[in-house]
């Protein structure tokens, strides 16, 4: 038994990078990568992944695999290397908790096979894919369908506590995140933070809030992003 996890959790490169080896690391780092987004694809649905997203987390692994094993240890090369990507500017929105923790498990799984522990490498990826799916089951029983909502109202209604009657009946929990004026100050849009009871009617919770705040406009959406650390 201590043979075989000797050999599981030892490093494929000796010395020199042959074609074999090479071959052996992209491809667990390519398949560890696979495993990562399938996962974050399946089992977080709602948060609705682009395609740019996923294929990013299959090749992250790869690209970072195979710069550990060009640097092979030479301080030279990784600062060459190192100063070449930092030529590189990223623009890209603000990604979730879970975004940035599935890229740095994925920088993880390609760290492991760089250095040719390729066994290391396909652990961490299952235990990763089984914290992923738990923590998505976890989080989809206990966080409920969040809504971000907004309401416009006249400046004539106080709007601490309008809504107050409304919420307390069609929703299990509410919060106002934030006011703002808009139209010189002649109306009020509030943003508030909502989870719907799971026998409400979206539209006869929107219809009650249109009778008090004078059919001005009113906006509900999902909230798919997590707050980012």
């Amino acid at each position: 038994m201590n043979v075989l996890t000797d050999k599981l959790f030892s490093s494929v490169i000796s010395g020199s990078i042959t074609l074999s080896s090479y071959l052996t690391c992209a491809l667990v780092a390519i398949f560890s990568g696979a495993v990562l987004a399938l996962v974050l694809a399946c089992f977080n649905q709602s948060r609705r992944y682009t395609f740019s997203f996923l294929s990013s987390v299959v090749l992250l692994p790869f690209i970072v695999g195979s710069v550990i094993m060009l640097v092979n240890g030479n301080v030279g090369t990784g600062v060459a290397v190192a100063g070449a990507f930092s030529l590189v500017r990223f623009r890209s929105a603000p990604g979730s908790a879970r975004d940035i923790a599935v890229i740095f498990m994925s920088m993880a799984a390609g760290l492991a096979t760089g250095t040719g522990y390729v066994g290391v490498c396909m652990v961490l990826t299952a235990l990763g894919a089984v914290l992923l799916c738990v923590i998505s089951i976890i989080g989809k029983k206990t966080e409920g369908a969040d809504k971000e909502l907004r309401i416009t109202i006249p400046e004539n209604i106080d709007y601490e506590g309008v809504f107050d009657d409304i919420f307390s009946e069609y929703t299990r929990k509410y919060s106002l995140i934030s006011v703002k004026t808009t139209n010189m100050g002649s109306l009020f849009k509030l943003k508030y933070r909502v989870s719907l009871k799971s026998s409400v009617s979206e539209k006869e919770f929107i219809d009650r809030l249109r009778e008090r705040n004078g059919n001005l406009e009113i906006n509900v959406s999902c909230i798919f992003d997590e707050e980012a650390l």
